[in-house]
């Protein structure tokens, strides 16, 4: 029972890295072990492919979350952070149109003593 489990779990993910092509001939090869009639087997092609499809598109969103997370965890931008730095360059270019010069920096001269009076 187990084994079979496991088997039937396997074909499932078999199914959802399938292409159509590839789809098609295992329903074509099931219609034929099975003794289906063609109607049948037409209900369990389009059956097959909605699955995979189904399937396939549970794997992308699920590594498209993987990535996610995992770029959140090691604090890579994304392109929206890079776009907001870009507005923010933007504003401030524009607020200052020439580059600010720095002033010379000139040094005190140094206070006489003052001498207290008796």
């Amino acid at each position: 029972m187990f084994e079979d489990l496991k088997k039937m779990l396997d074909k499932g993910l078999d199914y959802a890295t399938m292409t159509r092509d590839k789809v098609t001939q295992a329903a074509k090869d099931m219609a034929r072990e099975n003794n289906l009639t063609k109607e049948e087997a037409k209900k369990l092609l389009d059956h097959l492919v909605k699955k995979s499809d189904e399937a396939r598109k549970a794997l992308e969103a699920n590594v498209q979350e993987l990535i996610q997370v995992s770029l959140k965890k090691m604090r890579v931008p994304t392109q929206e952070d890079v776009r907001k730095l870009e507005e923010r360059i933007k504003k401030l270019e524009a607020t200052k149109k020439t580059p600010a010069k720095s002033k010379p920096r000139v040094k005190p001269s140094p206070k006489k003593p003052v001498r207290k009076q008796p």
